[in-house]
């Protein structure tokens, strides 16, 4: 099939290089404005038009997709398109541009976790369980009819960014397999039940502050859940230090928040427990692991973390 390709960040690179290697023609990638910059001012390619102009694959970006897109992509004459990660809402004129409408790789079982950020969320929730969906898009968010389903288990530990890059391998097999079901015309579209249907938001920065009020378990999951964006943090005399890993132990370990040094480890005070900082890093410095941290700097037993 003749396809265009919308997709920005890194989680959409499997998906798109599986239909490259395959036997379906990827006529062009649309992708969103460049606006990451490097040290020097000058603007960043996305994942996906870096990859894109590698391939020698025709990149579009459009600021509205929905004002300035649709008679571009018209003259493309697609059979299908797939997003994946994409960040525009697309209208119902585009929708109905190819024969096969627009179908999307989307990063959670639904209709659970609707939405920008499913994968950190369900990470930061204590899921044990995600998954990728392949839709039907529509005209809402993420809630047209379900075309195929992988499950996959959330490792012990795994962070939100490896648990993506599985994702996104597991979203290109199924991709490649649902487009040979759509062409043989065996596919059998599920409808999503709304009572059943969970929305999440895209994360911002105070998302990643770790508060030692509540449980070590919920604290471990925040933190796998924002690493590596928009990463964990703490406030330690007035400075905001980073917090790269942590894991839970047990036993009494005092005030919520209060830090201190226990067998050569920074241990802090939780709900239920206590919380070792395994890695961090102080405003100008790099991420140290907690001995090299220790070794280079005078320990103050007893400090609030807030």
């Amino acid at each position: 099939m003749k396809v265009i390709f919308l997709g920005t960040p890194e989680f959409a690179l499997a998906p798109l290089k599986a239909l490259v290697a395959s036997r379906h023609e990827v006529s062009a990638v649309v992708s969103q404005p460049d606006r990451a910059k490097d040290r020097k001012g000058r603007l960043l390619p996305t994942p996906v038009k870096a990859y894109a102009l590698q391939a020698g694959i025709p990149v579009l970006q459009f600021d509205k997709i929905r004002v300035d897109g649709v008679e571009r992509l018209k003259e493309l004459n697609p059979d299908i398109m797939i997003t994946a990660a994409y960040g525009q809402i697309l209208s119902k004129e585009i929708l109905d541009i190819a024969p096969h409408g627009v179908i999307n790789v989307h990063a959670s079982v639904l209709p659970k976790l609707r939405g920008s950020a499913p994968v950190q969320w369900a990470v930061i929730n204590g899921d044990k369980e995600t998954g990728v969906t392949i839709m039907q898009t529509d005209v809402g968010v993420d809630s047209g009819d379900i075309l195929a389903v992988k499950r996959t288990p959330i490792g012990e530990g795994e962070t939100s960014g490896e648990l993506l890059i599985r994702l996104s391998t597991l979203g290109a097999e199924l991709l490649l397999n649902t487009l040979d079901d759509i062409e043989r015309g065996v596919v059998d579209p599920i409808r999503q039940d709304e009572d059943e249907a969970t929305k999440c938001r895209m994360l911002v920065k105070s998302d990643g502050h770790l508060d030692f009020c509540e449980t070590k378990e919920k604290i471990v999951c925040r933190c796998l859940g924002v690493t590596p964006a928009p990463g964990a943090y703490v406030v330690m005399n007035g400075e905001t230090v980073k917090i790269g890993r942590v894991r839970a132990v047990d036993g009494n370990y005092g005030e919520c928040g209060v830090a201190r040094v226990v067998d050569g480890e920074i241990i802090v005070g939780c709900a239920n427990g206590g919380i070792v900082i395994e890695k961090l890093q102080l405003p100008g410095a790099k991420m140290l692991s907690a001995r090299e941290f220790l070794n280079g700097r005078r320990w103050e037993d007893g400090v609030k973390l807030s």
